[in-house]
């Protein structure tokens, strides 16, 4: 779990108050996106090991191949179903890890910037139940 938790702004839900129970209690997050969290992590741990998910500082003085080959992996990373994004967005929120949430929400803003409302809610179920 070393990169699962790379900051200390990260809220790490391995800590617990007993020690009897190793158990990582996750209840909003499911276990395919957080498969899909942690492959985010051990990527960006890959390419700059030393920096944190939310350190920009760091990420500043990362190689350049590296910084390329980190924006070629998340725009294939975030290149996913709606369910998976939606997921990604409420686990990266749940978890504090603002690099990835930024990552989630710009990919979802960049696909719904040129609908309608209408179009947008169809795409995420989204029930209009306005009344006047």
């Amino acid at each position: 779990m070393k990169h699962a938790f790379p900051s200390k702004e990260t809220r790490d839900p391995t800590k617990t108050d007993s020690d009897s129970d190793p158990a990582v209690l996750l209840p909003n997050v499911t276990a395919i996106v957080l498969a899909k969290v942690v492959e985010y992590f051990n990527k960006h741990a890959a390419v700059n090991p030393k920096a944190s998910a939310t350190d920009s500082s760091t990420k500043t003085s990362a190689p350049k191949a590296s910084k390329e080959e980190l924006k070629s992996f998340d725009a294939k990373f975030v290149n996913v179903d709606k369910t998976m994004l939606v997921g990604l967005i409420l686990a990266a929120n749940y978890l504090n890890v603002k690099d990835l949430l930024d990552l989630t929400c710009q990919h979802a803003v960049d696909l719904i910037k040129d609908m309608t409302l209408e179009q947008v809610r169809e795409v995420f179920n989204i029930v209009n139940d306005f009344t006047l």
